[in-house]
């Protein structure tokens, strides 16, 4: 083989840099999808060029600005547990009007992302995130983190039923993997369930149970990986402290999502939080470590509404 044959076999090096889609979603402005739509959109420009396509690599010498402001040094990457209140969209801006959950999160926060979504109806833990990267790693369904969910609903079942669902299940064409589903109590004309899920596919638990003939009139997420709900209030958040987040995703997910656990919290948001008072601080509810935090039968709160079914702490009147 001749050297000019040697040299044409050699791919040619990556360009420098990182999709600039993805240092969008870093700096906590969005998630890459979202980053992608506004780079289509023209929103964003480059070196003072707008650009139209998220298939150009940048650079930190680069000057990036989303609709004529400079897009912002990367933060530390933060998470924050949510107790999602019924009635609310998971969503920044919902073309019909309806109340959101970022509407309604203190003022004082940095600009945050949904890991996944809650629906409308559902209430219960909702994990937010400054980091993009971070929030599309939690939210794969590779990433197998287990959704545990509390559930009223109507009708009856019996536990060999749920029992069968832990094959999986297809309904209308779309698969559902295998789901952990235990029968806890009869009320009245309802039951109460305990329900895990490792995918969250749009509106799961509800598809599935009405499957079985059951029609679910309240749903609680009270677990998302190690995280739980416990008692937190309807409507907080709080942070959950950086070494406890870097305990609980580990070294591989750290390294999946490239997390920036190290870098100082951004001037503006520690200027914003002295303006507005320090944000309470509690202690985030983690659950048990790795290779015990699935344990079938595990509860994750033991509270009773009037009927005696279990809730959360200051349940919202239906």
């Amino acid at each position: 083989m001749t050297k000019s044959e040697r040299m044409s076999d050699k791919s040619p090096s990556p360009p420098p840099g990182e999709r600039i889609a993805k240092v969008i979603a870093r700096a906590g402005l969005a998630s890459r999808r979202e980053a992608e739509a506004w780079i289509a959109a023209g929103r964003v420009s480059v070196n003072g060029v707008s650009i139209s396509s998220p298939a150009l690599n940048v650079t930190p010498s680069d000057r990036i600005a989303v609709d004529g402001a400079a897009l912002r040094a990367r933060e530390r990457s933060r998470l924050f547990l949510y107790h999602k209140p019924r009635g609310l969209m998971t969503t920044h801006s919902d073309p019909q009007g309806r109340d959101t959950i970022f509407r309604s999160l203190p003022k004082n926060l940095p600009r945050l992302i949904s890991v996944g979504r809650l629906d409308i109806n559902t209430e219960g833990l909702l994990l937010l995130t400054n980091d993009g990267g971070l929030a599309r790693v939690l939210e794969l369904p590779a990433t197998g983190w287990l959704r545990r969910y509390r559930v009223r609903a109507l009708g009856r079942v019996r536990q060999e039923a749920l029992d069968r669902l832990r094959g999986g299940v297809t309904i209308d064409g779309i698969h559902y993997g295998p789901i952990e589903a235990t029968l806890d109590r009869e009320q009245g004309a309802n039951v109460w369930l305990t329900f895990a899920i490792r995918e969250g596919k749009n509106r799961e638990v509800r598809k599935v149970l009405e499957s079985l003939g059951l029609k679910v009139n309240r749903l609680i997420r009270v677990s998302f990986g190690p995280f739980e709900l416990g008692e937190l209030d309807d409507a907080a958040v709080v942070e959950v402290e950086t070494e406890k987040l870097r305990e609980a995703l580990g070294p591989v997910l750290l390294a999946q999502a490239e997390a920036d656990l190290d870098s100082p919290l951004a001037v503006e948001n520690e200027r914003a939080a002295g303006a507005h008072g320090s944000r309470p601080r509690a202690r985030p509810h983690l659950g048990p470590p790795a290779g015990a935090r699935d344990r079938p039968g595990k509860k994750s709160f033991q509270r009773r509404d009037r009927g005696g079914g279990p809730r959360p702490s200051r349940p919202r009147s239906k």
